[in-house]
């Protein structure tokens, strides 16, 4: 069968279909994303936009239309971090029902990190052993380990490259200038902060295989030397937190503006490069994690994969 997945972000409203089946590898047929930076369309009475509002419905429907015209069996939509805080949810949701025909579920940030590991346990297999599972997106940071298909551990914390480039870098979009050190290093205090329950919950459950998934690890792992896109969905990469640490030791000084002329960092998301990266380092260092291999499935397969499951026959 052919399925939509729509994925509503803090950064972009991302439709994947694919042609799959239950027990087979999901082939992707088609993927198109708009850029709408929710996240950053939230007021400060804690709203999404009218503005925000209008560019979601638009991208919906024209998901939903992409997807009709592809011939697509089911489209599976959900919304994230951005539009799960806005304060006006409940309007907004009701506003793209009404206008586009398409219902989004609001997914918990655990939900999100059960499906990203989900998607990492069907990509490595059993052999991988447990798993421990990071995912830094535009709003927040999932965190996930354990030996089954459904992790006996999953957190989600407001660590978000975006969210934390807008809240506590301050990081202006076209700036020309780095953040201070200061920044840099109330930041990494603050993460760290934020991390301290969760570790010991994380080693209770223990991990031989430490995986990340995302496009800021993965926008990490290239400049860290990892192979580019271009090598094809099976080259194996990973990310080692020595070369994290350089990565960070030289992004810190660039201005956001300057950011988009590195390999494999894209225009959209420069400016949110260097928060990532001090989450992506505070998570390894905190979690003693040397290197991680890089998955390039997450959240999207992993709904579509939980969807095929509930559609097998018993």
């Amino acid at each position: 069968m052919r399925l939509g997945v729509l994925d509503v972000g803090s950064n972009t409203v991302h439709l994947l279909v694919v042609d799959a089946h239950h027990g087979a590898h999901p082939w992707p047929a088609h993927s198109e994303k708009v850029v709408l930076r929710l996240a950053e369309q939230i007021g400060p009475d804690g709203a999404l936009t009218e503005a925000g509002a209008d560019g979601l419905v638009k991208a919906v429907g024209m998901a939903r239309a992409a997807a009709a015209g592809l011939a697509a069996d089911d489209l599976l939509a959900f919304a994230t971090s951005a539009v799960r805080e806005a304060t006006n949810a409940a309007g907004v949701l009701a506003r793209v029902r009404d206008e586009t025909g398409v219902r989004l579920e609001v997914l918990s940030g655990a939900d999100e990190a059960r499906m990203t590991f989900l998607a990492v346990r069907r990509w490595f297999g059993w052999s991988a052993g447990r798993l421990l599972a990071l995912d830094i997106g535009g709003g927040s940071l999932e965190l996930a380990a354990g030996i089954d298909e459904d992790p006996d551990v999953a957190i989600s914390l407001p660590l978000g490259a975006g969210r934390l480039s807008r809240e506590r870098l301050r990081v202006d979009v076209s700036g020309t200038l780095p953040p201070p050190a200061e920044a840099v290093e109330e930041l990494r205090e603050y993460v760290d902060e934020l991390l301290d329950p969760v570790v010991e919950k994380l080693a209770a459950v223990g991990w031989e295989r430490p995986v990340a998934t995302s496009k800021t690890f993965r926008t990490l792992a290239r400049l860290a030397g990892a192979a580019p896109s271009g090598a094809g969905l099976w080259a194996r990469r990973s990310l080692t937190r020595t070369g994290l640490r350089q990565v960070l030791g030289f992004v810190r000084h660039i201005p956001p503006a300057q950011l988009p002329e590195l390999e494999g960092v894209s225009p959209g998301r420069a400016h949110q490069l260097l928060a990532g990266a001090v989450v992506a380092e505070a998570v390894m260092r905190r979690l003693d994690v040397d290197a991680l291999d890089l998955c390039p499935w997450a959240l999207r397969e992993g709904v579509i994969l939980r969807r095929l499951d509930q559609l097998a026959p018993m």
